[in-house]
């Protein structure tokens, strides 16, 4: 039941943007989620995160927020001052949102009554975000603090996937005072690793998405580039094992009843790319297959395990899980996001499009679902 009352409408801070390298892309997704809310049913507030961190009111103006001849928009192009700020509550008895400029008078832009965090990687989606929420008492969208950390973790994913007995691929760490202090020691530890389970290995940031930051080395030349490429995302270091096999995606959204799963998703083979990679997705718009081309015995088993992926990190809202079906038969758990791409051309509204749930429903149930869900222990 939502916590409003009955006189006005709720109010959603649609929040997007923020310091990690898929600031970008956090703004293409915030346009398409501020048009497809319901204006006769919430009020919205724009709120802009620059890449230096400050909040910012921004336009509400989403044509001004998608890729345009292959460039990326930013924050800083939708502020409607320069050094402006938008200040949450800090008490949880008062939802109030003020903004403050320097020099002048603070203006109270009103209550909040849910925030719907449309931020990707780190300083957003990993819980750090979530985590402000709950000391300031604003329901919001999505995971909690733990389940968005371990969602953003990519090692820490895998650890409790495991413990769940989840299916996953081989993978090893090489942590950031390893590589600083005795790079020859890590390297080595990539080379057993590409031993015991052959090359090309993926290097990637442990916590980034969107494909920020991924290189596939065929052997140990490329090695020490690709990890540097990757810690200029994020400072620890996952190294996969190629996983031979299709790629399936598959969505989870929460409805009053619980958890349930979409139709699954193929990520057909990129032929302009060496593998999906950030370009593929965004720039080029990789096409998928929705729905995927499966069995209906391997379409019910991707959608188990999406729902026990979802419930094994303990999340809230929404996921999109990813998965590889190998030669095998097998599925393979690669990744969960908490906080999947929202863009036109994103799978995650995709597959439950193909679902039966439209992109404006799918908004509007993940706004109901936060203002159902309490903030705090729960």
């Amino acid at each position: 039941m939502s916590i409003q009352p009955s006189s006005r409408k709720p109010r959603v801070a649609v929040v997007f943007g923020g310091r990690s390298s898929e600031h970008a892309i956090s703004v293409v997704t915030a346009g398409a989620v501020l048009s497809a809310i319901d204006r006769d049913k919430y009020d919205v507030l724009p709120i802009g995160i620059t890449t230096d961190g400050r909040w910012a009111l921004t336009a509400d103006d989403p044509s001004r927020m998608a890729i345009a001849d292959r460039t990326l928009p930013s924050v800083a192009q939708l502020t409607e001052s320069s050094d402006g700020s938008v200040l949450l509550p800090v008490d949880p008895a008062s939802r109030e949102v003020v903004y403050s400029e320097p020099g002048s008078v603070p203006k109270v832009l009103g209550d909040v009554d849910v925030v719907f965090p449309m931020l990707h990687g780190p300083y957003g989606e990993d819980g750090t975000l979530q985590g402000l929420l709950e000391l300031s008492g604003v329901p919001y969208v999505g995971s909690g603090v733990l389940s968005s950390a371990v969602g953003m973790d990519k090692e820490y994913m895998k650890r409790v996937f495991t413990s769940f007995g989840l299916p996953v691929g081989p993978y090893v760490v090489i942590r950031p005072r390893e590589w600083e202090h005795d790079p020859a020691a890590a390297r080595k530890k990539v080379v057993d690793f590409a031993a015991d389970h052959g090359w090309p290995v993926f290097v990637k940031p442990a916590r980034a998405g969107s494909s920020m930051g991924i290189s596939k080395v065929d052997d140990l030349a490329g090695l020490d580039a690709a990890i540097e490429e990757a810690r200029r995302h994020d400072p620890k270091v996952l190294v996969e094992s190629l996983l031979r096999g299709r790629e399936i995606e598959c969505g989870v959204l929460e409805f009053e009843d619980g958890p349930r799963a979409s139709v699954p998703a193929e990520i057909p083979p990129v032929t302009a790319h060496d593998f999906y990679d950030f370009e593929a997705k965004y720039i080029d718009s990789a096409e998928g297959v929705v729905p995927a081309p499966l069995t209906p015995q391997q379409t019910a088993e991707v959608q188990r395990l999406a729902v026990a992926a979802f419930d094994a990190a303990s999340c809230e809202g929404l996921v999109r899980a990813d998965f590889f079906l190998q030669d095998d038969g097998e599925f393979v758990i690669n990744e969960i996001n908490t906080m999947p791409g929202f863009t036109p051309i994103s799978m995650y509204p995709r597959m439950w499009r193909e679902s039966g749930v439209g992109y404006a429903e799918l908004v509007d149930r993940l706004i109901q679902a936060a203002l159902r869900r309490p903030t705090g222990l729960r």
